[in-house]
């Protein structure tokens, strides 16, 4: 019979084993799993095996004495086996060896068996005990940026001295869900919801992946902060009874990054996070309840790219199958591929009552003198009564008002927004000392690089609504650039900058931050792109001689500049409709052919109508515009945005008023 070599420990008190507080750390606080083990290890170990085990591993003859004599051999054999080294929680090698040495193979692979299943249980267990600890990290984490997020709301921009929690200045305004004929396809009617948190508890909107729509300014980006408000405060009703978690992603920071699991390590965790993209990947993966919201569709850079990537999948349903998907968008820019089969709901803006709450809640108080003081200057100015059922316009109304008595009568959205810009300048003036005004008001005058930048980064097929910091301080100049970073129209924000080659990785001194800079919001991306627009559509052009405008192309062509039709098509006035106002808006002559160019463009003539009546100057000056939109087919329809219904039907009475003949009107 081989004989094994001892592998003897010495221990003050051997029956002890069980309790002992070191041998447990070493077992990693698992004595229960392996005492388990033991015990059954007793049935393997019969009174003639112990001897013969007990002979090869050359135990002392008192130490087989004491054997022989036990009601429990197989017990006392088990403890001097741990007394002296040879067994332990992580090995029992030497057990196995010595009993395919004495031709015991069938009891040596029985028990390894059982022992490789107790290892296995116990990988289980520290894995799961490392994933619980990852997701308790991440929760953390998540709730630390969203409360960052919600509880930095700035209403006006340049007041950052009153930063609102998104649920002191939230407020509901209508919410309508599409129903589709589920035989047809056809979609039938919007009908109204009862509250946002119907967009999860009502059954009738019940689906994995929705689109939550709406036009520029309606708050569909303020809604998803008040969504993940209720689900960090665990609100009554809220998200926090649905999901275990809710991510956000603001789909304009994403350009570029294909992998949703860096978009959150780069975006949501902080620099110092033990967490990598592997880690996060698992806590999503084996999550049940998961909420994704994706913010800003319309404002996606590679929305419209062949670009393959984690957003697409998620919403094609390729991806995250099990979660449920928020996808917030402009109504003009659906994607395409899923939105017949996605369940549609819309925001319509604020009525009389909302705007009501709006002024209780978030201006005024109580003050019930303040409150009809705000009413009577909406109502002294007619065309805010129509602005304002957009939130984000009433929104910077009702601030300005409760701050300035002396509110100018407005004519358009041009000229709300005009006032608007100006009353941000004269804040940030009062502020500066006396030497810095003469500066402050040449920047103020002359944004034209910033113009462009505006509508270089709107016109491209992926829009680019995110610079870097140097970028843009080299382009506009550094007085310039922080003059409007005051004004709170540029707007600043650390990120990570994760390196492909370290998204893996977890230490933090591979990650660096890097700051990007955005307008405050889209819309005034676009006014100042409108600048751009109106500017260039106003230049002089020399007399254009030939039907077929050859000598106008050359003309072009020679000075390096392209046709206003040629400049226009990159932007979509489905999706940039207030570039197109604003411009309207700014410059009469310009207003010209950029109307022509939408009645001359496919499917965007309708659109014309909005930017007609943006037109300065009398009633006379848009007849013409009027008379030969008149002269083809005017439609109506359900599925038009309300604004473009309003304008349709001003536009209808102007055309009645003045004797213009309306040839057809389809009510669709």
């Amino acid at each position: 019979m081989a004989s094994v070599a001892s592998h003897t420990v010495q221990h003050n008190d051997p029956l002890q084993c069980d309790t002992n507080e070191n041998r447990a750390k070493t077992e990693e606080n698992t004595p229960s799993a392996f005492g388990n083990f033991l015990v059954d290890l007793q049935s393997f170990i019969t009174l003639e095996k112990a001897v013969t085990l007990a002979t090869a591993f050359e135990f002392k003859p008192a130490e087989v004495d004491n054997l022989q004599r036990s009601s429990h051999p197989g017990y006392v054999f088990i403890q001097l086996l741990r007394d002296k080294g040879i067994i332990n929680s992580t090995d029992i090698s030497a057990l196995i060896k010595t009993l395919k040495a004495c031709n015991l193979d069938g009891v040596a692979d029985d028990i390894n068996n059982a022992f490789q299943k107790l290892q296995l249980e116990r990988v289980v267990k520290k894995e799961l005990r490392t994933q619980i600890r990852a997701k308790i990290v991440f929760l953390q984490e998540l709730r630390r940026k969203y409360r960052n997020l919600y509880d930095a709301v700035q209403p006006i921009p340049y007041i950052r001295d009153r930063l609102f929690c998104v649920n002191r200045v939230f407020v509901e305004g209508g919410i309508e869900y599409l129903i589709v004929n589920s035989t047809t396809g056809k979609e039938e009617s919007w009908c109204k919801l009862g509250s946002y948190k119907d967009i999860f508890n009502n059954a009738k909107v019940k689906s994995d992946r929705r689109i939550l729509e709406g036009e520029p300014g309606f708050g569909k980006s303020t809604l998803a902060l008040q969504l993940v408000y209720d689900w960090c405060e665990n609100l009554p009703n809220g998200l926090a009874n649905k999901y275990d978690l809710v991510i956000l992603l603001r789909l304009k920071q994403l350009g570029g990054v294909g992998s949703v699991f860096k978009a959150i390590k780069q975006f949501i965790l902080t620099k110092e996070s033990i967490l990598n993209e592997k880690d996060i990947k698992d806590i999503l993966n084996e999550s049940n309840k998961v909420l994704i919201i994706l913010d800003g569709f319309d404002e996606y850079p590679d929305r419209n790219s062949d670009v393959t990537c984690d957003v697409k999948r998620i919403i094609k349903r390729d991806m995250f199958q099990r979660s449920d998907v928020v996808l917030m968008t402009r109504t003009a820019c659906l994607p395409k591929a899923t939105a017949p089969q996605t369940q549609r709901i819309r925001l319509t803006g604020f009525d009389d009552n909302a705007r009501d709450e709006y002024i209780r809640k978030a201006v005024v108080g109580n003050d019930e003198e303040a409150v009809k003081a705000i009413k009577r200057r909406l109502l002294e100015n007619p065309v805010l009564a129509d602005l304002c059922q957009v939130p984000l316009f009433f929104v910077m109304f009702a601030h300005m008002s409760h701050e300035s008595e002396h509110l100018q009568q407005f004519k358009s959205v041009t000229s709300f927004f005009s006032y608007m810009i100006k009353c941000f300048h004269h804040h940030l003036k009062n502020k500066m000392k006396d030497e810095n005004v003469q500066g402050f008001k040449s920047f103020e005058e002359d944004h034209s690089k910033l113009d462009e930048i505006a509508f270089e980064g709107l016109c491209k097929e992926n829009q680019q609504l995110i610079w870097g910091k140097g970028e843009l301080c080299k382009r506009l100049g550094e007085d310039f650039y922080r003059q409007y970073v005051s004004l709170g129209i540029l707007v600043e924000e650390n990120v990570l900058d994760v390196e492909p080659s370290y998204s893996s990785m977890v230490a933090s001194n591979l990650i660096q931050e890097k700051t990007e800079v955005r307008f405050y919001h889209k819309l005034f991306c676009e006014w100042y792109a409108a600048h751009y627009v109106s500017s260039y559509a106003s230049r002089r052009n020399i007399r254009f001689m030939g039907n077929d405008g050859t000598f106008a192309k050359l003309y072009h062509k020679i000075l390096g500049r392209k046709d206003i039709s040629d400049m226009l098509k990159g932007l979509d006035p489905f999706d940039l409709q207030y570039v197109f106002r604003f411009a309207c808006g700014l410059n009469s002559d310009a207003s010209s052919k950029i109307i022509e160019h939408l009645k001359n463009t496919e499917n965007a003539h309708r659109f014309a109508v909005l930017c007609i009546l943006k037109k300065e100057g009398k009633i006379n000056t848009i007849l013409d515009s009027i008379r030969d939109l008149c002269s083809n087919r005017v439609d109506i329809s359900d599925r038009d945005t309300l604004l473009l219904q309003r304008s349709t039907i001003q536009l209808l009475d102007i055309a009645t008023k003045n004797e213009v003949s309306i040839i057809y009107l389809w009510l669709l």
